[in-house]
C-alpha cells in the first residue's frame, strides 16, 4: 500500500513539475532591446504600474526625497540625457529619476517600468557628472533588461518545482536550494549586463565610460573588507565588474 501511495505521490509531483515547466516555456520571449531570451510573466504596462505604485514606499524607506532641487535637477538632466541618446527612448517605459534623502546607505536601484533611485549617500561620493551617468546608466540597464520582471517569473518557476519536489519525493528543500543558487547566479549576470548597457549608454550620450570604474571603487570602499563573497551575493565582486567594464569599453569603442 505504501508503495502504491508513493507512486501516486510521484505522479502528482511529476504533473506539478510538468505544469510549471510548460508554463515557463510559454513565458519565454526575446527582449527586443537586448536580444536575450528571458522568462517574463508580465507586460511592460504591468511593470510600469508596479514601479509607480511602489515608488512612494521605496522613497519613504530612505527618508523621502532630497530637498535640494538643484541636485535633483542634475540627476534629472543626466538621466534624461542618457535616455534621449540611447535605445531606452524607444522603450515603453516611463523613466523617472529620484534623489533620496538617505545620508547613510550607499545605493542606487531601479523598480520595474522606469523608476530609478539614487541615495544622497552615494550621490555625495560621486566626483563628477560622468560618474553619476555611470550609476544612472546602470540602473536604466536594469529597467531595459527587464531584470525585475525576469526574477519574479523565475522565482515562481523554482517555487513551483520545489512544491513538486515536496509532493513527489520530499525533495523540496533540495530543489529550492538549487533554485536559490540559480537565482543568485542570474542576479550576478543581471548586474554585468546592466554594467555593459551602462557603458553603451554613456558613450552614446558623450560621457566618459572610464568613470564607471571610479564608481566601482567607491562601492568597493563602501563594502569594506567584510563584504559578502561573490558566490553568496546577487552582485559580482567589484574587481570582476571593473574587468568586465573595461571589456565593454573596448567592445563599444571598437564598434563605433
Amino acid at each position: 500500500m505504501r508503495g502504491k501511495n508513493f507512486k501516486i505521490r510521484l505522479l502528482i509531483g511529476a504533473a506539478i513539475a510538468l505544469f510549471f515547466v510548460v508554463k515557463r516555456c510559454s513565458q519565454r520571449e526575446e527582449n527586443p532591446y537586448t536580444g536575450r531570451v528571458q522568462t517574463i510573466s508580465m507586460s511592460s504596462t504591468e511593470e510600469i504600474q508596479i514601479g509607480i505604485a511602489s515608488a512612494p514606499q521605496m522613497a519613504q524607506q530612505h527618508g523621502g526625497l532630497h530637498p535640494n532641487t538643484e541636485y535633483q535637477a542634475m540627476v534629472d538632466n543626466v538621466g534624461n540625457k542618457l535616455i534621449n541618446n540611447s535605445i531606452a527612448r524607444e522603450t515603453p517605459y516611463q523613466y523617472e529619476f529620484h534623489l533620496l534623502a538617505d545620508p547613510n546607505t550607499i545605493n542606487a536601484f531601479a523598480l520595474p517600468g522606469g523608476q530609478v533611485f539614487i541615495t544622497f549617500a552615494l550621490f555625495s561620493k560621486l566626483e563628477n557628472e560622468d560618474q553619476l551617468a555611470g550609476v544612472l546608466g546602470h540602473e536604466i540597464g536594469h529597467v531595459l533588461g527587464r531584470h525585475s520582471a525576469e526574477r519574479i517569473a523565475e522565482s515562481d518557476f523554482w517555487q513551483g518545482l520545489a512544491t513538486a519536489g515536496s509532493v513527489g519525493a520530499d525533495a523540496g528543500g533540495l530543489v529550492s536550494g538549487i533554485g536559490q543558487n540559480t537565482l543568485l547566479t542570474n542576479g550576478r549576470d543581471d548586474e554585468l549586463e546592466s554594467d555593459d548597457l551602462g557603458v553603451k549608454f554613456m558613450l552614446k550620450a558623450g560621457y566618459n565610460p572610464e568613470e564607471m570604474i571610479g564608481v566601482m571603487e567607491i562601492l568597493k570602499a563602501a563594502a569594506g573588507p567584510n563584504r559578502v563573497p561573490e558566490m553568496q551575493s546577487t552582485h559580482p565582486d567589484p574587481e570582476n565588474r571593473i574587468e568586465k567594464i573595461r571589456e565593454s569599453i573596448q567592445k563599444y569603442k571598437n564598434a563605433s
